[in-house]
């Protein structure tokens, strides 16, 4: 990879989250990006299954001040090919530079040699997500020959305003999360989300590394049962970082799922109803979901009904580097 001798190209490092911290925090307010993670929350990344820091991450320095980052991300599963992510960004007053453009350099390559080590000459793409507004990040993937894919709502719900009840459907039990009911939630996670786009089974590596987040918040996480069997899932995390910012509590639900046998009974609404509830007797002022505009499941069109609102979208690019 080309580099000017102004700047110096290394992994990322646990030691140097702090400067990562500075930065991320930086291209989040020059993007006016709601993504609001703090210097605990990023340590935490080292410790995801689905990444390699010191193969898959680079950052770039200008001495001691981190002025843009990379970092890739696997799959399991290269059916019927590997979807792996990159995530990363330039501080803003680093722009224009071509700093963004050789880290995209640098990433379809690294992708391809950690590929080829996992999967050998299986297909494999690489995507990216920017905000629908922020416009000199897709030109910047699509001068790489990246094309939109896939849209997602960032959605938020007021809870200041009422809830409505509502009861579990018939035959259907919704208890609190607990360790004995994680194996149960796993089973549900996996078959709940073959059939969506992109399909991605979660180990048991990156299941104990999500549920034993210093975010995730079991007392807001709920699994249903139908008559006794796994039917859906809910899990519940809250980010700290992103409460201070914002000067409110907010309750960030990343996994809400039913399994295929399970669906339309109401079931995931009747969980979320639940965690929204318990939710705004603590004390939470907000509630946060992302959702596929296209989810096959009607998702978007469920959390209106409940109140939730899109306040933002991101764009999924991605490029196929082998076919």
């Amino acid at each position: 990879m080309a580099t000017e001798t102004r700047f110096a190209y290394r992994p990322l490092s646990i030691d140097h989250v702090q400067a990562w911290a500075e930065l991320y925090a930086a291209i989040l307010v020059a993007d006016a990006d709601d993504d609001i993670l703090g210097e605990d929350d990023l340590a935490e990344e080292f410790a995801d299954p689905r990444s390699d820091f010191a193969r898959g991450s680079m950052a770039v320095y200008d001495g001691a001040a981190m002025v843009a980052y990379c970092i890739l991300y696997l799959r399991n599963t290269a059916e019927p090919v590997h979807e792996m992510r990159q995530s990363g960004g330039v501080h803003p007053d680093y722009r224009n530079l071509g700093i963004g453009s050789q880290l995209i350099e640098w990433s379809q390559q690294a992708a391809l040699d950690l590929h080829n080590e996992r999967f050998g000459d299986k297909p494999v793409a690489l995507g990216g997500h920017s905000l629908a507004k922020n416009t000199s990040a897709g030109a910047l993937f699509a001068h790489r020959d990246y094309l939109p894919s896939r849209w997602f709502h960032q959605m938020t719900r007021d809870l200041s305003s009422d809830i409505a009840p509502l009861a579990a459907p018939d035959g259907v039990g919704i208890v609190g999360f607990s360790e004995d009911r994680s194996a149960d939630a796993l089973l549900i996670r996996n078959e709940a989300f073959r059939d969506h786009w992109q399909p991605d089974d979660m180990t048991q590596q990156s299941w104990a590394f999500h549920i034993g987040s210093r975010t995730f918040r079991p007392d807001y996480s709920f699994v249903a049962y139908l008559d006794g069997k796994p039917a859906g899932l809910l899990l519940a995390h809250e980010y700290e970082a992103y409460n201070r910012a914002k000067s409110v509590r907010d309750l960030y639900i990343p996994q809400i799922g039913t399994r295929r046998m399970a669906r339309r009974r109401g079931i995931a609404s009747a969980l979320v109803a639940r965690a929204l509830t318990a939710a705004k007797a603590d004390g939470f002022d907000t509630a946060t979901l992302d959702v596929d505009a296209d989810s096959p499941t009607g998702a978007v069109g469920l959390y209106e009904r409940l109140g939730f609102v899109a306040r933002d979208t991101k764009i999924l690019y991605r490029k196929l580097l082998r076919a």
